[in-house]
Parts: C-alpha cells; structure tokens; sequence
C-alpha cells in the first residue's frame, strides 16, 4: 500500500538541505533551539538521506548562515540562525493558515524605484515581492491582494528596502475585467499545474488516511514529504479571490489534501521525531 501513495509523486524528491530546514523548522527551533547532528542524520535516514549527504547538506547550510554550529553537553550540533528563524517565523501563516481574499477586499500596491548603481537591491525587492506572492502590473509596480499590505510592509522594512517603496491600498475601477488582468498578472496556468502535482503524489493519501492510523516512521515520512512539497506553494498563490480564478480552481482541492494529512498526521510525526530526538 506504501508503494501506491507515492507512485505519481515527481521524480527525485526535495533536495536534502529542504528536509533539514523543514526538520528543524517542526521539530528543533523552539527552545533550546538546538538539534545534534546524531539525531539529525536519523531521522534523515528515516527520509531515505545517506549520513554523508547530510553532513554536506548542513555544511552549506552552515556557509550560507542558515545554521549556527554549537556544542551542547558536549555533543556536536547546530541552531537555527536568527535569520532563518525569522523566515521560518513568517512563514506559519502562509504554510498552515492561508487567507483567500474576497472581491470586495481591495489590493495593496508596491511601486519602487531603485537606481541603476543599486541593482542588487532591485533584485531583492524583485525576489521578496515574488516570494510573497505579488504579481507584476507594469516594470517597477506589483499588485496582491489587500489582506498582504501589512505582511510586505514589515518583510520589506525589516530587510531595509522599504526605503525605496512606496504601498498603496486600491480598488480596482477598470478596465477590462479584473478577472482577464488577474491571468496577466499572474501566471494561473503553472499554479494550477503545480496544485495538480501536489494533488497527484497526495490525494490518495489524504482520501485514505483517516482509516490507516499511520504512526513512527511511516507518519515522519509521509507527514515531512508532504510538507515540503506543499510549503512552496502558499507563496505561488497569494490568495486571491475565488472569484477571479477560473472554475473548479484545483487549489481548493489541494488546501483539502494539505488539511487533511496535517490534521492526521502532524502529531504521529512529531512523536516519532521525539522518539529519536531523545533517545
């Protein structure tokens, strides 16, 4: 039965320093924000990670200052760093509470102007808007719906671009009808594809899960490969309207795959991560 939840999941899987992101992320960054590298390369192997990938992994990770390295007991280990757990931080939301906005919520727009001898900070802006699920309206003026104007405005003070922003509430007055501008600003067609993907490797999972009392490994591994191949994907799809998107939107079907595996299966799996953890 194993062997039929994954058969259409996509080939090759989530790279290993997303599983170790998202290891600490559920399991590790609350108090004393610290997991020891022991405890990390078991419970990677209950993912199917080899030791060595995950000592490499966590090297990068380290580079990178996404992962500060610290002894505890004497036992080699490492922290989240408090970048990576202010991103973390931001993401709970999105991941596990999306909001989908209503067409009378009104939009929130972000017009910047950077000079050229600061193009890498046209660059941010570009990959923090994007990240947070904003669609392009014209060069330099991005559009999202209402509900995110506070969320943009404390990312984007917070990484020192707001200085080159200026957010505006607004009301769509035409023309033509908004739900044509929508497909323009945002590209429907690749979210759908990727909500179908997720409802592909999911679906059975979600429609048996109720009546398989998964728990130990199986729960880990089933509940972290979900979780992984869903958290993208709140920030591809900022929430808009219902209305605006086309009929029978797969994204609804997918935030009922998502809810149902983690109303099953998150506390199994925090269990099972525990377990190890503690031994």
């Amino acid at each position: 039965m194993a062997a039929s939840f994954r058969a259409d999941r996509p080939p090759g899987g989530p790279r290993p320093r997303q599983l170790i992101i998202t290891i600490y992320g559920l399991y590790a960054r609350d108090e004393p924000n610290w997991l020891s590298i022991a405890s990390l390369v078991r419970l990677m192997a209950d993912l199917g990670v080899e030791g060595q990938a995950v000592r490499s992994s966590v090297a990068r990770l380290k580079r990178r200052g996404l992962l500060v390295s610290m002894h505890r007991s004497g036992a080699a280990g490492y922290a989240l760093s408090p970048a990576s757990l202010e991103v973390l931080r931001e993401g709970d939301a999105r991941i596990f509470g999306q909001h989908r906005a209503a067409a009378g919520g009104g939009w929130v727009l972000v017009v910047f102007s950077v000079p050229e001898s600061e193009r890498d900070r046209r660059h941010q802006l570009r990959s923090w808007l994007s990240r947070l699920g904003f669609g392009t309206v014209a060069p330099g003026v991005w559009v999202a719906p209402g509900h995110l104007a506070g969320e943009v405005a404390e990312v984007l003070a917070r990484r020192d671009l707001s200085g080159y922003v200026d957010i505006f509430r607004a009301d769509h007055l035409g023309y033509p009808d908004l739900a044509v501008k929508v497909r323009q600003w945002w590209d429907l067609d690749r979210l759908s594809a990727e909500y179908e993907q997720f409802i592909r490797g999911y679906g059975a999972l979600a429609t048996r899960i109720a009546g398989l009392a998964l728990t130990g490994q199986r729960a880990f591994q089933e509940y972290v490969s979900m979780l992984v191949a869903w958290q993208r994907l709140p920030y591809l799809d900022p929430g808009l309207p219902l209305e605006l998107l086309p009929a029978h939107w797969n994204g609804i079907t997918a935030g009922h795959v998502f809810a149902e595996i983690n109303d099953h299966l998150r506390w199994p799996a925090m269990r099972h991560a525990e377990s190890v953890i503690c031994a």
